[in-house]
């Protein structure tokens, strides 16, 4: 499954200068916030992929114009071609302004969301607009990461946490790609991509796999 994620900066290549099919490998597009409606709207119309997306601490205008033909997931876990997909946007209180949360009030959402997490049997990716406290995240007040998000790693093992406000163009050593324990933190600031291997394709692999180590030890090589 190919992922295009985007966050925080429109970028001309998938809107100004737009070449028709330029969009169409992608399955998935996520959007970690910061971006305009327009845009997304753009991007889910042009291209055959699902758009999902989280609010960004800048996008108080979603309330009266929100992009058209996109899913809002902010607070929900979503399951998608078997991929279970976690939504949590906003950013760290800074100043009065809409999507910033405190500490406490990111924590009490994230424990809000357990029990879906749990019937779903784990998430495989979290969307969110702030980093997790010092992985990709900047000293300043405005664009410090959140503590909650390293609990939330450490308790749930995601393959990928996605996230935006960090621009990359904000400092040379805001990283595109940091790892923590074995989740994958990906700075989606303008655009990235990914291949995600979808459970059913994980699954006929498995099944593959399974009976080539049957046949093989009923043949006398190795082991199941």
């Amino acid at each position: 499954m190919k992922i295009l994620a985007v966050s925080d900066e429109e970028k001309p290549g998938l809107w100004d200068y737009y070449v028709p099919g330029k969009l169409d490998t992608y399955d998935l597009i996520l959007s970690c916030g910061d971006l305009k409606a327009d845009y997304l709207t753009f991007l889910v119309t042009m291209s055959r992929a699902r758009l999902l997306y989280v609010h960004g601490n800048h996008d108080g205008s979603y309330a009266s114009f929100p992009p058209e033909g996109c899913e809002n997931i902010d607070g929900h876990l979503v399951i998608f071609n078997g991929v279970r997909i976690l939504g949590l946007g906003g950013c760290l209180w800074y100043h009065d302004g809409p999507h910033q949360y405190t500490e406490k009030q990111m924590r009490r959402r994230i424990a809000g969301l357990s029990r879906s997490i749990k019937k779903a049997g784990g998430v495989d990716i979290v969307v969110t607009h702030a980093p997790p406290k010092g992985l990709g995240d900047m000293d300043s007040p405005a664009h410090r990461g959140f503590e909650a998000l390293v609990s939330l790693i450490e308790t749930y093992r995601p393959k990928y946490l996605i996230h935006g406000h960090t621009h990359l163009n904000y400092g040379v050593n805001i990283p595109r790609v940091t790892r923590y324990m074995e989740t994958e933190i990906i700075n989606a600031s303008g655009m990235v991509e990914l291949d995600y291997p979808a459970p059913a394709d994980r699954a006929g692999e498995l099944i593959r796999l399974t009976k080539e180590r049957r046949r093989d030890k009923n043949h006398g090589f190795g082991q199941f």
